[in-house]
């Protein structure tokens, strides 16, 4: 079958009036023309050209309007929403060229809102802490955020590549919950730490192909905060019963005292002398975890790591390694202070020399900008056992300790949005190590 031949509608148009007019003329010599003399005929050809003329003349508007408008339904197709008809002095036309310009107005700003949208949406996604992997119905990853490409391969780029090739490059357990098929928490060893993972699944269709959604999110300090709150609350019930019950036994104390002056017996008084001690002591004991319990969000400012030191070596021994960086740090002074007071203090009491006790502090422009503060010594170090509780409330090795200084470092230091970890050194001794994200930095 060959290709049809079809007019275009200028064509058609001066195609017509042709016809018609040669219809007419020969019409008209038939009913009283004289068809023996050229003149007639001369007449009826000259007659025809200017109607052609004519027709091409009046239907260029229409040609040039359809023209235009072709070129701007091809440039909507190619999504160049940009394009505007020139209006036209005929009526019909010219409200035709505006519905146009109008509908490719609301395409070009309903594109500019979307576009913006996607922006937004993108860089939320790049920004995302939780690692977020796009794959297709045959299992290729086709989009992975910034936190995927750096948490999974090192900032390698993933898209193309399959799960089963990803899973040989990452941890066991990793690539386990990735290949598994199923959500939950998982633990994964990193550092000598253990973080604790959450996977989740989504399966979609999009353009009619199946797609699957893989979010994995760091739950460890969620649930590090989740215990702390669990833990603050039970701090604040027994504060309360505890007080409850301490204020009515001073009460009879001083009473038991008015007696024992009426009875002129000593003993006596060395009995309500012991109990008001022991009392006294509880009740010191319990206002310092209700201080935990209530500890106050940072009030950051900026503070200078030299000064500080300065001040802390007034206090206690300590050497200082390395230079001190001389920018500020953002954060609360006074806590921060407090946090270094309970760590410096700790190594002192762990029996280490305190020529041995060290504190460094240094800025880390790594794929997590920061400033790491390192309190060292050469104490005996701490069990895997120990390691793992040590920043629990209530927890100590202490014969007299409350369990409250690690604890409450610990809460200080991740209201910072940072964190704390403890590992012992090769050689004997503890590295106590705290992390401010660059956030928390000027």
């Amino acid at each position: 079958m060959g290709k049809s031949f079809t007019l275009s509608l200028r064509s058609r148009l001066m195609l017509i009036v042709l016809i018609s007019w040669l219809i007419g003329g020969a019409l008209a010599y038939w009913l009283g023309g004289d068809w023996q003399s050229p003149l007639p005929l001369l007449a009826l050809f000259l007659g025809a050209l200017m109607s052609l003329l004519v027709t091409a003349w009046l239907t260029r508007p229409v040609n040039d309007a359809i023209k235009a408008m072709e070129l701007g339904l091809l440039n909507l197709i190619d999504n160049d929403f940009s394009v505007s008809l020139p209006q036209s002095k005929d009526p019909e036309l010219g409200h035709l060229a505006v519905l146009f310009n109008r509908a490719s107005g609301e395409l070009r700003r309903e594109r500019q809102h979307i576009y913006q949208r996607e922006l937004l949406l993108d860089k939320v996604i790049q920004n995302s802490p939780n690692l977020m992997l796009l794959l297709d119905g045959s299992g290729h990853i086709i989009y992975a955020n910034d936190s995927a490409r750096h948490g999974l391969v090192g900032g390698k780029p993933l898209t193309g590549m399959t799960m089963a090739g990803l899973a040989d490059q990452l941890d066991e357990a990793m690539a386990h919950m990735l290949q598994e098929g199923t959500d939950g928490l998982f633990a994964l060893e990193c550092d000598g730490e253990t973080e604790t993972w959450h996977l989740s699944r989504s399966r979609f269709h999009l353009n009619g192909l199946e797609h699957q959604l893989i979010l994995l999110k760091q739950m460890t300090r969620e649930l590090n905060r989740q215990e702390v709150a669990v833990w603050k609350k039970v701090i604040r019930v027994i504060s309360h019963e505890l007080n409850n019950s301490l204020a009515p036994m001073r009460s009879m104390v001083n009473s038991g005292r008015v007696l024992a002056g009426r009875l002129k017996e000593p003993r006596l008084n060395l009995i309500f002398d012991t109990i008001d001690k022991r009392t006294e002591h509880l009740g010191q004991f319990i206002e310092g975890y209700a201080r935990f319990a209530r500890l106050p969000r940072p009030i950051k400012t900026e503070v200078d790591m030299g000064r500080l030191c300065h001040e802390l070596k007034l206090q206690l021994a300590f050497n200082i390694e390395g230079e001190l960086p001389a920018e500020p740090v953002w954060a609360d002074e006074i806590q921060l202070q407090q946090v270094l007071i309970n760590l410096i203090k700790n190594a002192h009491e762990s029996g280490s020399d305190p020529g041995e006790v060290s504190l460094s502090v240094r800025r880390q422009q790594s794929s997590e900008p920061g400033v790491l503060i390192e309190v060292s010594d050469r104490g005996p170090g701490m069990s895997p056992e120990v390691l793992s509780q040590a920043l629990l409330p209530f927890y100590s090795t202490k014969q007299q300790g409350t369990g409250l200084g690690l604890a409450l470092c610990r809460e200080i230091i991740e209201a910072h949005d940072g964190r704390i970890s403890l590992q012992n050194r090769s050689g004997g001794g503890l590295q106590v190590q705290l992390f401010l994200p660059q956030s928390s930095l000027v």
